[in-house]
């Protein structure tokens, strides 16, 4: 939602392979603010060597999850940097309900407003375009069995190595994620609902039409 100075705080909700990356990526290019993702934002602070990534290090070198709390600071202090001055997309946060109210005390202190958009795909289509992916494992260039297949068959068409289907690939595993994925994020969208700061857009036509969709309920608000 945009504010009286025209900032926006925008949180996309899907499943996986709903194709929030590449949203996020299009909608960080339109409205030129930053996507902001709690896996790069970990990978930098490690890099650094700030406290607050010696923190969670210590956490993910023990197999831990790393607690609310800190994820949260990171996300706080983030937010606060001078690229996000005009807004931001999150991706990755919040995962919990107690991320959520982290994060909605934090807008209420400095008076942003948020917009959560979530990308509706059915499960069997999430499957479909999932369980199809085949990835060459010397370029990293992606394929998909149906949409996108590789014009060398079995091989890449880039680099001739011989295809594979990873094993977070597999309809198995997928089902298991979407579970997960059902079980956590349905409490986040009806708290998002209760605040009256939700809207759904149809996640399975064209990349183009998703955008569009997403860039009306942006201006809606």
């Amino acid at each position: 939602m945009v504010n009286k100075d025209g900032k926006l705080a925008l949180l996309l909700f899907g499943p996986p392979g709903a194709g929030k990356g590449t949203q996020a990526r299009q909608i960080s290019v339109a409205l030129e603010i930053p996507t902001i993702s709690t896996g790069d934002m970990f990978r930098e602070a490690l890099k650094n060597q700030t406290e607050l990534g010696k923190t969670a290090k210590s956490y993910m070198e023990s197999g831990g999850l790393v607690p609310d709390e800190l994820v949260s600071a990171m996300v706080k202090e983030r937010i606060a940097r001078a690229d996000c001055a005009r807004g931001f997309i999150l991706d990755g946060y919040p995962r919990t309900i107690s991320q959520a109210e982290y994060l909605q005390a934090l807008f209420d202190e400095t008076g942003e407003k948020s917009l959560t958009i979530g990308i509706q795909v059915d499960d069997e289509h999430v499957i479909e375009r999932l369980a199809g992916r085949l990835t060459c494992p010397k370029c990293g260039k992606m394929f998909h069995q149906k949409f996108t297949p590789s014009k060398a068959g079995e091989n890449c068409d880039e680099c001739g190595t011989k295809l594979i289907l990873r094993k977070d690939d597999t309809a198995e595993v997928i089902r298991e994620r979407l579970q997960v994925y059902h079980k956590t994020t349905k409490p986040l969208i009806q708290y998002y609902k209760g605040l009256g700061s939700y809207a759904e857009v149809d996640g399975e036509k064209a990349v183009d039409e998703i955008f569009n969709s997403i860039m009306n309920v942006i201006k809606a608000h």
